[in-house]
This record gives structure tokens, C-alpha cells and sequence, in this order.
């Protein structure tokens, strides 16, 4: 090979790289490698036709597929929803009522109806602006609605001009919701007439039908049943679930009104979910702690709660905290969408709630105080957070857990003021909470200090000498 600068010799059981080689003249020919069949490279010799392994000519451009469309989403329903179990089924539906919680919050929508049918459709309806039917510009055959349906991350919460806080991010939320569907019908009232348009696994069965003239009604319906190729036969919407689901959504925005009903033949035996119910709580996260420590045993009397909304209603945090004789628990949420497994915001509740009690037991002088952490102070303590920000980020298409790292500070600064005053104007609940949380410290240290002494005894008698 004129003008070569590596050499390579070949061994039977090595191959052998010399490099930088000075070459001598342009005409210098390069040693040519004999490297038998057996080499680690290659397990199957190669045809004496192609040169190629048995595997390489069984695998070629035709073997890659592409995957267009929504076909990615029924090819790969856990990518998207997180499975194909009973939560990932009701994951379609927290997707749909979220779209309606957006228009919502967006002060654009005043109530929602959701109904679970007998054949296993569910119907969620919204009073909000309906979604856009005229032709998208990008795709001049389709209406927005129907780009909305079909394609992957369309929609209009990337623009926060349309949606300043907003459940959805990614964009998939109806798209795949539409393509793990069996069937799935839009209706929109927009300007005083009502369009429909149907879709079956994805795919539009027909245009968007204009229906004609309405009155008195705006918004938007969608209903539809989960796939039973995706769910399997037996999977079916489960009415109490979706039941607490609804209400859950009420009790995160007092301003809305949620409005359930249930066919009969939905409710299973010994099954108490009521077949129609109006939700509304004015007082938002309050009302439904109250509810979730009905009968409980108090620390502090009071819940300490609150709201702020930033400047501009550009986002808002809101909680309802209330210590309590039990096993506790922590629900929280963004944009009205369940953070289960927490996040970055709740990281910023632990943080004011540890430091406004310990500047509080250090203004008492109870010296104690100082050796207090964040899981004695939430032993047994009800906690309900909700934050409104914009563009959130969270791990996973399900957004289970936040990840915002400006939800952090936000909250801690957001709570951090209001509870240094709450405990200073409660000083006999103060005093208790403070007295529960260093008993709660007493507890933990004695444990870490038994623990301590019952690994060195074992120790002790590991090195004790035989008899």
C-alpha cells in the first residue's frame, strides 16, 4: 500500500500493531497480514461468495425497521405510561383530566364532568376553550385537534404563552392515550358549533366532522376505553380509583368543580363508591387534610396551611401540614399531577419545616433542638404540597418525581417565613410540637446507640479464643 506509516504482522494466536514507521520510498509495499479464521473478531468464517460471517448476510438495511406515527407507543407502551398494569391504565386517564386541569388552572374553565360508562368507556368533560379545530400550519391537511391526537409531542404546552403551569410537558399525553385506545371520540364546542372527530388504535377514522351550530356550549369531550390488545381482556377501569382520582383534582384547585358519575354496573361488591358526587372545596388542601385525619389524634390542633401565589400568577405553592398520632404521610404534587415518589419540592418543604423548628427550639434555648433532623420532625405528620411552576421537569414520561431544581428553594423560601410566624403566634402548639419532635430525636439517638453496642459485643465475641 504506497505511502503507508503502520505496519501490521500477524501472528496466529495475536495480532500485532507497529506504529509510526518511517517509510523508505513511495514504492515500499506493506507486509500483508495472514490472520487465520479463528481470530477473536470472528467466531464463524466467512462465505467464500461474500467474504461475510453467516450472521452479517442474514442482517441487512431491510432488517431496520421505522417505526412511524404512534406505532412506537403500541410497540412500546412502557416507554410512555410506564407499563401496561392497572396503574399504568389509569395513567390514561390522569392524562386526559390533566388536559381539562390545565384550562382550569388557566382560568379559562370552571368544571369538569367525568363519567365511567357500562361498557367500559370513560367520558371526561371540560367548560374550557375547546381545542383548536382550524388546519395546523405546519400540516395543511390536518386540523390542529387531529395533530394533536396523533402526533408525538404536539401541543400547546410548550408555549407558556397558552398554558403558564401545566400537567403536561412532554406532549404525548392525548397522543397516547389515542394510540393505546380501542376507540376514541373528540368532540369540541369552539365559536358556537360543535365538531367530532373518531379515532380507532391511533388511527383517524375519517376528517374532522363539523356537526353544525350549538348554543350554550363550549369545551371539550373526550371518551374513550383502554385497548384490550395492549391492557389485556380483563382490564377495565377500577370506578374507586378513578373515583379518589377525580376527587383528588377538586380538592387541588378550590376553584373548580368536579361533577362524577358512575354506572351501576361498574361498582364491584362491597365497593362504596358512590354512583354520582359534586366535588368542590374552597379551601383547596385544607378541607382535604381535614378529611384524610378525621378521627386522628392531634399534636397541634391547628393545620398549618397556606397559599402564596408569585407575582404576575406565574406559579403558586400551596400546603396543609397537621402533626398527628399515626404513621404519617407525605402527598405532593405539580401542576395538579401526583408526585409519588417526591422530588425536589418536597426536598424544599423538609428543609423549612427542620429550620424554622430548630431556630424556634434555639429562641426557647432548648438546647436539644440542635440535634434534630428531618425525619423527626415528620414522624406521624400529614402533609399535602402543591406547587404550580413553570416548565417543570420530571424523571420519567409518568412524572412521578420532580426534578426541578428551582422547586427547592422556591418552596423552602415560600414556607420557611409563614411557619417561623405560625409557631411564634401558636407558642402552646409550638411548644408541644417542639417537646413531640425532640422525644422523636431521643428515640432515634438511643436506637443508633444500642445498635452501636450490640455491633461491638458481637464483635467482642467474634475474637474471643476458642476453648
Amino acid at each position: 500500500m504506497p505511502n503507508a506509516t503502520n505496519t501490521v504482522t500477524a501472528k496466529t494466536d495475536s495480532v500485532k500493531v507497529a506504529a509510526n514507521k518511517p517509510v523508505a520510498t513511495a514504492n515500499t509495499e506493506t507486509k500483508k497480514a495472514n490472520i487465520e479464521p479463528t481470530t477473536p473478531f470472528a467466531d464463524t468464517p466467512p462465505t467464500p461468495s461474500t467474504g461475510r460471517t453467516k450472521g452479517e448476510a442474514e442482517y441487512g438495511a431491510a432488517d431496520i425497521e421505522i417505526l412511524e406515527g404512534l406505532e412506537p407507543v403500541r410497540h412500546r407502551p412502557g416507554m410512555y405510561i410506564g407499563g401496561t398494569d392497572e396503574k399504568a391504565l389509569h395513567h390514561l386517564f390522569a392524562e386526559i383530566i390533566d388536559n381539562s386541569m390545565d384550562e382550569v388552572v388557566a382560568g379559562h374553565a370552571s368544571w369538569i364532568d367525568i363519567n365511567l360508562d357500562a361498557d367500559g368507556y370513560v367520558t371526561v368533560i371540560d367548560n374550557g376553550r375547546g381545542i383548536p379545530i382550524d388546519p395546523h400550519p405546519k400540516f395543511e391537511n390536518k386540523s390542529a385537534l387531529e395533530v394533536i391526537f396523533t402526533i408525538l409531542h404536539a401541543g400547546g404546552k410548550f408555549n407558556s404563552d397558552v398554558y403558564e403551569t401545566s400537567g403536561g410537558l412532554h406532549g404525548v399525553g392525548s397522543s397516547v392515550v389515542n394510540a393505546l385506545s380501542s376507540d376514541l371520540i373528540v368532540e369540541v364546542a369552539r365559536g358556537q358549533q360543535l365538531y367530532r372527530q373518531t379515532f380507532s388504535r391511533g388511527i383517524p377514522q375519517g376528517g374532522l366532522i363539523h356537526l353544525g351550530g350549538i348554543k350554550n356550549r363550549r369545551g371539550t369531550k373526550v371518551r374513550f376505553k383502554p385497548d384490550s390488545q395492549i391492557f389485556g381482556g380483563k382490564a377495565k377501569f377500577r370506578a374507586s380509583r378513578v373515583y379518589k382520582m377525580a376527587r383528588a383534582k377538586a380538592y387541588l384547585y378550590g376553584g373548580v368543580q368536579v361533577r362524577w358519575s358512575c354506572a351501576p354496573e361498574q361498582i364491584s361488591d362491597g365497593d362504596k363508591t358512590p354512583l354520582k358526587e359534586v366535588f368542590h372545596f374552597p379551601n383547596g388542601l385544607s378541607d382535604y387534610l381535614e378529611s384524610r385525619i378525621e378521627g386522628k389524634t392531634r399534636i397541634t390542633q391547628e393545620i398549618f396551611n397556606g397559599k402564596v401565589t408569585k407575582k404576575g400568577n406565574h406559579g403558586s405553592v400551596e400546603w396543609a401540614i397537621a402533626w398527628y398520632l399515626g404513621d404519617g404521610f407525605v402527598n405532593s404534587y405539580c401542576n395538579t399531577v401526583p408526585t409519588v415518589d417526591g422530588g425536589t419540592h418536597e426536598a424544599g418543604m423538609r428543609a423549612a419545616l427542620l429550620k424554622g423548628l430548630k431556630a424556634y427550639g434555639e429562641l426557647k434555648n432548648v438546647k436539644k433542638a440542635t440535634q434534630m433532623i428531618g425525619d423527626d420532625i415528620l414522624t406521624g405528620v400529614g402533609i399535602l404540597l402543591s406547587v404550580f411552576i413553570r416548565e417543570p421537569e420530571f424523571q420519567g414520561q409518568t412524572k412521578e418525581k420532580l426534578s426541578s431544581s428551582e422547586a427547592t428553594r422556591i418552596v423552602e423560601t415560600t414556607l420557611r417565613d409563614p411557619f417561623d410566624h405560625w409557631l411564634t403566634s401558636n407558642p402552646m402548639q409550638a411548644d408541644r410540637l417542639l417537646e413531640w419532635a425532640i422525644d422523636r430525636s431521643d428515640e432515634r439517638l438511643k436506637r443508633k446507640k444500642d445498635k452501636e453496642v450490640s455491633r461491638k459485643a458481637a464483635t467482642k465475641r467474634l475474637r474471643l479464643p476458642g476453648k
